[in-house]
């Protein structure tokens, strides 16, 4: 990960209600969300716009325009499904953010 790209997480971190959604999509068993079976099957874990929408109470563009950031800053993988698009954790993007930001926070050795 590069400098520029550990920046562009914290500024998505730095709003709130960014910070909110990815806390909230980290346990999506407790959603009460029933997938289509494809969505189930090829990308679990993963919450509709609609749904993240209706959770937040935010004009959909607002909530696809912070998703998008999300997603482009690697914290997010995004799935389309017919009309729908499904977002989850990319557990891979947050580690690669967490491994830059603490070995720029650590003294050399």
């Amino acid at each position: 990960m590069k400098d520029q790209d550990m920046l562009a997480v914290l500024k998505v971190l730095s709003n709130e209600t960014r910070l909110n959604i990815l806390c909230w999509l980290r346990q999506p068993e407790k959603l009460r969300y029933e997938l289509p079976d494809v969505i189930k099957e090829e990308f679990p874990g993963s919450v509709c716009v609609g749904s993240i929408q209706e959770k937040f109470g935010l004009a959909q563009s607002v909530i696809s325009s912070y998703l998008a950031s999300m997603q482009k800053s690697g914290l997010l993988e995004s799935r389309r499904h017919g009309q729908y698009t499904y977002y989850r954790i990319n557990d891979e993007g947050i580690d690669a953010f967490l491994e830059h930001f603490a070995a720029k926070l650590k003294p050399n050795k």
